[in-house]
């Protein structure tokens, strides 16, 4: 028998989760964009033409770029933290330290593209 829980959007932020629910949703989030971005190679390739080259311009875009580069770091580096603590159980325990273990590695590795980045668009 299912549970019969009636809890709105709102209400469901609301949740004291911490770390570990907004990795969670973040995790999701990444994923989702992350076949967005291949389903929108796919339409340009099956369009062609100028909705193709419309299907392009977005996706060739800087910030979309720059966007992307983050949510597939976070992606990678998150999914190998739950691969880490699906293999080793006894680590669970330390979930909200491997979080934070996770943006240590995250943010530098993050950083160092946006240096690269700005360093190529402003041609140096």
């Amino acid at each position: 028998m299912a549970l019969n829980r009636k809890v709105g959007f709102f209400t469901g932020l609301k949740y004291k989760g911490g770390g570990p629910m907004w990795a969670w949703i973040l995790h999701r989030l990444s994923g989702l964009a992350m076949v967005l971005f291949i389903g929108s190679h796919i339409l340009a390739g099956l369009f062609g033409g100028e909705v193709g080259y419309a299907i392009n311009d977005i996706y060739t875009s800087e910030i979309f770029q720059l966007v992307l580069f983050f949510l597939v770091i976070f992606h990678a580096v998150n999914g190998l933290r739950v691969v880490i603590l699906d293999l080793w159980p006894a680590l669970i325990e330390h979930q909200r330290e491997a979080i934070w273990a996770e943006w240590l590695v995250i943010v530098p590795l993050y950083g160092l593209i946006l240096f690269s980045a700005v360093k190529t668009a402003l041609g140096l």
